[in-house]
């Protein structure tokens, strides 16, 4: 059975690694955003759907690029809770 710490120590593991995989895919976001938003406000054009093409496409890209690295983050973290509890 596990204990509450050794539970507590897997769901911030878990989460800690969600917050690795998910802040290049943010950032991408939050950056092109920002970029757009300053050439809005330079050229005058107050469209507000006009970021969210270029988000999409950039995130959709740093995503792929990433992929190799985001399954071999998830597939360490599987086999760690599998031979962590294997014999359960």
């Amino acid at each position: 059975m596990v204990m509450d710490q050794q539970l507590l120590d897997i769901v911030r593991e878990a989460l800690m690694l969600s917050l690795k995989i998910c802040a290049p895919i943010l950032g991408a976001g939050v950056l092109i955003g920002l970029t757009i938003s300053i050439i809005q406000s330079v050229t005058s054009i107050q469209e507000q759907t006009l970021t969210f093409v270029p988000k999409i496409f950039g995130m959709i890209i740093v995503a792929v690029v990433l992929l190799s690295w985001i399954i071999t983050k998830i597939a360490e973290f599987s086999v760690s809770m599998f031979s962590l509890y294997g014999g359960a």
